[in-house]
């Protein structure tokens, strides 16, 4: 997107949102939403760690965030594999020094033509990815947070939370558990770490290309269309940074005015 939002992204980061000397990971930071958020905290002072499934993917962003002048690590991990968060959590501290602020953004909503037919090694994928491993990233970090200098989790949840559809059961289920226990987390770890969460809606990144191209114009929500990428960027700027130092436990639609 071009105009003011490639002069946003390019601007010098205002106080609020200085993000030098901290550190973010972002899983699923290789691509999307993800992707867009490890680049809007480096440009903001942030170093980075990526984490995804494909080693070379996170080596790719992880070069922008050093162009950008900022570290980067970067680590690949199946987050939807409990025993390997324990491993990430323990490189990442290792490598970074700590975590700062953790997004929780890595998920993935596959179809099934019905709840019936639904498989049952496809629903526990999309639980283990969508619910149980921000669950266990937030034990892990937030954990450690708040026993340091405190810190901000930002869970990327979905609209088809409170929208569900019978064709994705499964993730709705799983995003509506996520808000649920960010609350949870919210709470537990008050009052040194704060626990957001955002629900997107339609958002063009690179999954889209498979959508018809009524669901990429998007005309029922009220902006009558969807979101671009760097779009997202602004809510978790937003809720990492002490600017929303009153708010924990929200969970904040970005969704162009869903009905």
């Amino acid at each position: 997107m071009g105009g003011k939002w490639s002069t946003f992204l390019g601007m010098k980061a205002d106080p609020l949102f200085d993000f030098s000397g901290r550190t973010v990971l972002v899983t699923g930071g290789s691509r999307g939403l993800g992707r867009e958020m490890v680049l809007a905290f480096a440009r903001r002072g942030a170093d980075a760690v990526i984490v995804s499934r494909r080693a070379e993917s996170c080596e790719a962003v992880a070069r922008e965030v050093e162009a950008l002048g900022r570290r980067a690590w970067p680590l690949p991990c199946n987050v939807s594999r409990w025993e390997a968060l324990d491993r990430l959590v323990e490189d990442a501290w290792s490598a970074a020094g700590g975590i700062d602020i953790l997004v929780n953004n890595a998920g993935s909503s596959p179809l099934a033509p019905s709840s019936l037919e639904t498989p049952e090694a496809l629903f526990d994928k999309v639980v283990a990815l969508n619910f149980k491993a921000p669950f266990r990233l937030m034990s892990l970090v937030g954990s450690r947070m708040a026993a340091g200098a405190g810190g901000s989790i930002v869970n990327i949840s979905s609209t088809g939370a409170i929208r569900p559809q019978p064709e994705l059961a499964p993730y709705a289920g799983a995003k509506a558990a996520l808000n649920a226990v960010t609350e949870a987390f919210a709470r537990e770890y008050a009052p040194n770490v704060r626990v957001n969460a955002i629900m997107p809606g339609r958002f063009l990144t690179d999954i889209s290309r498979a959508w018809s191209e009524e669901d990429r114009r998007n005309a029922a929500v009220a902006l009558a269309r969807s979101g671009e990428p760097e779009e997202i960027v602004t809510a978790a700027l937003y809720l990492a940074s002490p600017a929303s130092g009153f708010t924990t436990g929200s969970v904040i639609r970005v969704d162009g005015g869903m009905s």
